[in-house]
């Protein structure tokens, strides 16, 4: 599949999980993919992890696109201005922009109130978060709106609907996941005028390699963990919502989810693709009516 050979996309934090699931997906269907974040060989965030951004651009060549990994720190100005000023340099274009900037894991103090929190953790945690997001979208949209047909996928965790209803366990956590599906939203109205869209996307649970080492397994044999964690059946790899991604960039027809809040798994159903297993995991649904319900952990109808 070659369906998006002629695109030019940014995967802004393509380091690891979802963002290198979703910049390999799109390097499959043959776009030219810049990813960024802040660790390269020899130079690791405070994350300390030990993937890179030109692992991931390596997968995404491997895969069948191009893939070019810059160093970039989202919160800095002058870096996303240089990295926007180099894509037009080179491509003179901009067809998609992927804002995964996170970083937030070491930060979040799960179940403590507000006022318990560590308050600067809190507050680095949503310039981590927001300000990058906004930053990088405020510098890549004028090369974005030049051509109608572009989109903006704000990558977050949870839809609207249930995070509406659900407080997400940390107060900074939860302000900033529902904060950047109002960021895709906000993009929404203002790039409907340039036929342009903008959607918050999130995935389910996902089995990234924080995730993997979490619970002490591979990819291969991630099914272990769900002795521990009978509910982690459900879980879904970097490479669903990857395509879930390229599913919209491939859209003729994308602003139909213009400002909306949409799960991996729904459009999967829309568009028929698959994980790589050959499942469709619809996690969030699995999340309201067993998992949140008190129900026994079983994936029957549900991927």
């Amino acid at each position: 599949m070659s369906n998006l050979k002629d695109k030019v996309a940014l995967v802004a934090g393509g380091t690891r999980g979802a963002g290198r699931g979703i910049a390999v997906e799109l390097g499959a269907a043959g776009a030219t993919v810049y990813v960024t974040g802040r660790t390269t060989h020899g130079s690791p965030s405070e994350y300390n992890r030990p993937e890179t951004i030109e692992e991931t651009a390596e997968l995404v060549t491997a895969a069948g696109g191009v893939g070019i990994p810059v160093q970039v720190d989202h919160l800095e100005r002058e870096q996303v201005r240089a990295l926007v000023d180099r894509i037009s340099r080179d491509h003179g274009r901009l067809d998609v922009l992927v804002n995964d900037i996170w970083g937030g894991e070491l930060l979040a103090q799960w179940d403590k109130p507000l006022w318990e929190h560590d308050l600067d953790a809190g507050l680095r945690l949503l310039r981590l978060a927001i300000d990058t997001h906004i930053i990088t979208s405020h510098y890549a949209l004028p090369l974005l709106i030049k051509r109608p047909g572009g989109l903006v996928v704000e990558m977050t965790d949870g839809t609207k609907e249930y995070n509406d209803d659900n407080y997400r366990v940390s107060f900074f956590y939860d302000h900033a996941k529902s904060a950047v599906i109002r960021l895709g939203f906000a993009q929404a109205e203002e790039l409907r005028a340039y036929g342009c869209a903008a959607v918050a996307l999130t995935p389910g649970w996902l089995r990234s390699e924080l995730m993997l080492d979490h619970y002490g397994v591979r990819e291969d044999n991630w099914r272990d963990a769900t002795a521990r964690e009978p509910h982690f059946a459900i879980s879904e790899t970097p490479r669903y919502v990857g395509r879930a991604v390229a599913a919209l960039a491939a859209d003729p027809d994308v602003m139909r989810w213009s400002g909306q809040s949409v799960s991996g798994g729904r459009l999967a159903r829309e568009y028929g693709f698959t994980d790589v297993d050959g499942s469709q995991p619809d996690s969030w649904r699995y999340l309201v009516e067993v998992q949140d319900a008190g129900k026994p952990a079983d994936t029957t109808g549900y991927r």
